[in-house]
This record gives structure tokens, sequence and C-alpha cells, in this order.
């Protein structure tokens, strides 16, 4: 589904800075993968490698068979919208508009028929369990409520990928859970492909597999089997060993 091969990242300057070197990565239809490793490892770099708001240095990326950093501006545009849901840390929710009209911004932009955006805003809406905050503006409503919302307008149109770039950041641990729990619902029911960047062990412990890096380069991968407090702990065990910071272990049981 999602295949990056020989990837690449250079950020030129006095001194050039590698930022992601020869990048070999798999992601099946329907898998849910996590991607961590210390702060400047690269994880975000390569998140917005495959999401396309960056281009890569050298190095291909297909997602779905098709490589979108050939695409001109307008079909690159098309492509995002069609194929791609995008999930942030702070919401990247509009205040003008109500939750409602945020979920459905994608279809608005994709020209689609009110009966289509109302009837796909109703069962998004009661998958997340958000259906009496539509027609509330960004103010009235909590953090957790924020990133439900965030997750629906990012599943509305059915995305091929969804792109997750540490969505608990901004989150107590009580939404964080709720938030995690969404998305593993998702891809169990809609068998969406999830790539999701965070720091969180708690997080990274509802995905399938956990790629880390280090140093911009793949470092090692574990897989989550049947026991998700033992994956936990393997999180918490490489982070430690990959010198990761003291937010980014943590002593919370799931």
């Amino acid at each position: 589904m999602l295949q990056v091969k020989q990837l690449n990242k250079i950020y030129s300057g006095k001194v050039a800075t590698k930022a992601l070197v020869d990048i070999d990565l798999t992601i099946e239809q329907g898998e849910f993968v996590g991607i961590m490793g210390p702060s400047g490892s690269g994880k975000t770099t390569l998140l917005n490698m495959v999401s396309t708001i960056d281009t890569p240095s050298s190095g291909e990326i297909y997602i779905n068979g098709k490589s979108p950093h050939v695409l001109k501006a307008n079909d690159l545009a098309r492509f995002r919208r069609r194929h791609l849901g995008f999930v942030f840390q702070d919401f990247n929710l509009l205040d003008t508009l109500t939750i409602a009209e945020n979920i459905v911004l994608p279809l608005t932009l994709d020209k689609k028929g009110l009966r289509e955006m109302d009837q796909k805003l109703k069962t998004v809406a009661k998958k997340l369990g958000i259906e009496d905050i539509l027609k509330k503006r960004t103010y009235e409503i909590s953090g957790g409520q924020k990133q439900r919302a965030a997750i629906a307008r990012a599943m509305i149109h059915s995305p091929s990928l969804l792109l997750a770039d540490e969505p608990t950041g901004s989150l107590d641990s009580k939404s964080s859970r709720t938030v995690m729990e969404m998305l593993e619902m998702i891809n169990e029911t809609e068998c969406t492909t999830t790539m999701l960047v965070t720091h969180d062990p708690l997080a990274a412990s509802f995905c399938h597999r956990v790629v880390f890096i280090k140093d911009g380069e793949l470092y090692n991968e574990i897989h989550r089997g049947d026991n998700r407090q033992q994956f936990f702990q393997e999180i918490i065990d490489m982070l430690s060993f990959l010198g990761g910071t003291s937010n980014e272990l943590s002593s919370v049981r799931i």
C-alpha cells in the first residue's frame, strides 16, 4: 500500500544535514504502524515526505502504486484530498466554522453534493460519538472532542492512508487513550492503513508494529502480537536504549 524506497532527505546550508538516509519501508493495506525515535531522529521528516508536505532529495515513495511527488500542483492537491487523511497534534480546526463544517471541509473542497456530505457526516459522527457537538464551535468543546472531530474530518472521504502526527501530544491521559481507541477502531472496522508518528509509548502500543528511527536511519522494529502490555514495555525498553528523554518514557500501565 505504501512503499518507501531508498529515501534520502538532505537539508542544505553551511553544513549539509542528512535528515533521512536510505530509508526502505513497506506498510501493507490495513496495517497500523507507529514511527518512533528520539527528538531529531527524522520521524517527522519521514511523515512529511510520505504526506507530500516536503519532497525527498532522492528515493521513491509510492501510495497505492502511484508516486505523488511527480504530480503537478493541482493533481497533487487532488491526490491529497482523495487519498490521504491527516490528524495533527494541534487539531488544525478552523475557529470560524462549526464542528460539522470543519468535518465536511474535504468534501466541500472536492465539490461533493450536499446530500452526500450530510450522509457521510452523520455516519462518521455516529461512529466517533460526536453527534452532539456538530453545531458547536471549536472554543465550546474539549481537546479530546476536538481531536475526535479532527479524526472525523480525516476519515470522511475514506482515505487510502491515514497519517497521524503526535495526535495525543496536546491531550491528557484519558483523552489520549480515547483518541487512540478511536484510531484503532477505525483501522479495524474500515481497514484504513494508518501511519502514526509519536513519542508516546502508550499511543504506540495500539499499533500492529513500531518502527524505530535513529539519526535518520531505520534502527529496528517490533511487533505487537497478542499481549499489548508486553508490547508497551518493549517500546519503553527500546526508547530507553535509544536514549529517549524522560517525557518519552512513561510509567503508565495499560
